[in-house]
């Protein structure tokens, strides 16, 4: 199979260069200049470009009447055909530059069906793309409505808005219950808080977003599940379609002390280790800690979370609980040892992998993304839009990284700007190193996977 080069961004500019050259060169564009020149708009209802695309819709529809009926227009023999031209018809057909009026051909037989704008079509489909690509930046409905009203002049109902995106339930259907790995090394969960109305008043529900990281160290999105409590009963549920969608093994599971994680965890992957998040348990511990003893208190604390055994961590957290800053609060003591069950699994680790489960840092930067989108939209009707919108929304910022990225492509590494892949797709760091201590660690559960 041969794979298209793709094509840097200097190329295309001087292709389209050449292109723009070549058509000034002919005096194709000196009946356009002159328009402009005369103050005629560009975009908009009486626009030169509503204007030409007008006229290339137009003129491929009769191109495609021609090849149906047999015969151009105005041909003498026109007769001897047995279908013949019929008229034409009016629609109106929202694009990207505005309303457009064109005016389709008919056949008498009335068996010509165009292609270039189907029967029934009322849009472009750059339209809804679009759409579609304002819907997952956050805009709502009604943002939407008013945008393509002010920016383009094309008037699309609320309903019609609403049911173009939509049409991406049953794409999101697919992702949400789509085949996963049979093993997948460390999973990540977080949560992101979304507004969901719930009869006559809206309430806080968590979205939460599983992170699993492959055999070749690729981190995936498995899924999005919106709850109003957390329990034992819901990560029960989640965790069993995990396994339905063919998760038969995870080696650990980074969270953040959810409640009632850990035991669904343990029911569905017996020999799963559930670690605390490190970052999300010093944070907990800072919560009451003044800004003026903030550098004091982790300097004392990373001892703890730093030590290479058991005991040494124990040792550490008993000094840092006599000392003038552990009675002053005890309760970054008490965080801690809340948590010490389910945060020592990560001191028996070698510090390669210590570095991966370090934190759920995969997807709070991603979360962090999804924040900035979710704000501008207040609520959500019901928790399949809050889905919808959450999974668009990652998407559109993955795509938006991979064009830039594109962009950039053939360019020195020092010269790169570019941001990687967010989470999707991204490649866990020094992954090798990490997967020959998982080998280690999980002999007889990793190695019939490699």
């Amino acid at each position: 199979m041969v794979v298209d080069q793709p094509v840097s961004r200097e190329e295309r500019r001087r292709r389209q260069a050449a292109t723009v050259d070549q058509l000034v060169a002919s005096g194709a564009l000196d009946g356009v200049f002159a328009q402009v020149d005369a103050g005629q708009p560009i975009a908009g209802e009486d626009g030169l470009l509503n204007a030409l695309l007008k006229a290339t819709l137009e003129r491929g529809l009769n191109v495609e009447l021609t090849e149906h009926v047999g015969y151009e227009t105005g041909d003498a023999d026109a007769s001897s055909f047995p279908n013949s031209r019929n008229g034409y018809s009016a629609k109106t057909l929202a694009t990207e530059v505005g309303d457009v009026e064109i005016s389709v051909p008919r056949d008498r037989d009335g068996t010509f069906t165009p292609m270039l704008v189907r029967k029934g079509q009322r849009r472009l489909d750059g339209l809804d793309g679009m759409i579609v690509s304002l819907y997952a930046g956050g805009m709502t409905i009604r943002d939407i409505q008013h945008h393509l009203i002010s920016t383009i002049g094309t008037d699309l109902s609320h309903e019609t808005i609403s049911k173009i995106t939509d049409e991406v339930s049953d794409e999101v259907i697919t992702w949400q219950t789509r085949d996963l790995d049979a093993l997948y090394p460390v999973i990540y969960l977080d949560a992101i808080v979304v507004k969901i109305r719930d009869g006559g008043h809206v309430i806080n529900k968590a979205a939460h977003i599983a992170v699993g990281v492959d055999m070749d160290g690729v981190k995936h999105v498995l899924g999005i599940w919106i709850q109003e409590h957390e329990g034992a009963k819901f990560w029960a549920g989640v965790c069993a379609e995990l396994r339905n969608r063919g998760v038969a093994d995870v080696l650990i599971v980074c969270c953040d002390g959810l409640t009632g994680f850990a035991e669904a965890v343990e029911a569905t992957w017996p020999q799963a280790t559930v670690q605390t998040c490190v970052v999300h348990l010093i944070r907990a511990s800072m919560r009451f800690v003044s800004y003026t003893d903030r550098k004091a208190v982790v300097r004392l604390l990373k001892p703890i979370y730093q030590a290479s055994t058991e005991q040494a961590a124990a040792d550490a957290l008993d000094a840092f609980e006599d000392s003038d800053m552990g009675r002053k609060y005890p309760s970054a003591v008490k965080s801690f040892r809340a948590a010490w069950d389910r945060f020592i699994p990560f001191l028996t680790f070698p510090p390669e992998l210590r570095k991966v489960i370090y934190t759920t840092n995969a997807i709070e930067s991603l979360n962090f993304q999804l924040r900035k989108v979710t704000k501008n939209r207040g609520q959500f009707p019901n928790d399949a839009a809050a889905v919808k919108l959450l999974w668009l929304a990652i998407c559109n910022i993955e795509d938006k990284r991979a064009r830039e990225r594109a962009r950039e492509r053939g360019k020195k590494a020092a010269d790169r700007r570019a941001s990687g892949r967010l989470v999707e797709g991204a490649v866990t760091t020094n992954w090798k190193r990490t997967l020959e201590q998982l080998s280690m660690v999980y002999p007889e559960r990793i190695d019939r996977h490699l």
